[in-house]
């Protein structure tokens, strides 16, 4: 059995689950700006803000590494950079007035 055969599972996998991370984060970060939509709270502002640039980060290093053929540790270190900038979103969101 050839490494990329037994690869092949592993990749199947990830494909599903990072599919699965992107819906479920499109779907937090839609209600999330349909809240901030209804109400005009800053706070769910920045809350949408953080959830779309977790959600884009989670997904990005393997579309930049699958599509543009960027080199996989430079997609993961822009995909971290991008999880960081929303955590630290979300964080301000918990302390806007």
């Amino acid at each position: 059995m050839s490494f990329h055969a037994a690869a092949m599972p592993t990749a199947i996998a990830l494909a599903v689950v990072k599919t699965l991370v992107l819906m479920v984060g499109g779907v937090i970060t839609f209600f999330a700006y349909k809240a901030y939509q209804r109400t005009r709270q800053p706070a769910l502002g920045y809350l949408s803000l953080g959830f779309g640039l977790v959600t884009l980060g989670l997904v990005l290093a393997g579309m930049l590494y699958e599509l543009l053929d960027v080199p996989l540790m430079t997609g993961v270190l822009l995909e971290s950079l991008l999880v960081l900038a929303g955590f630290l979103v979300i964080a301000r969101s918990l302390y806007v007035t």
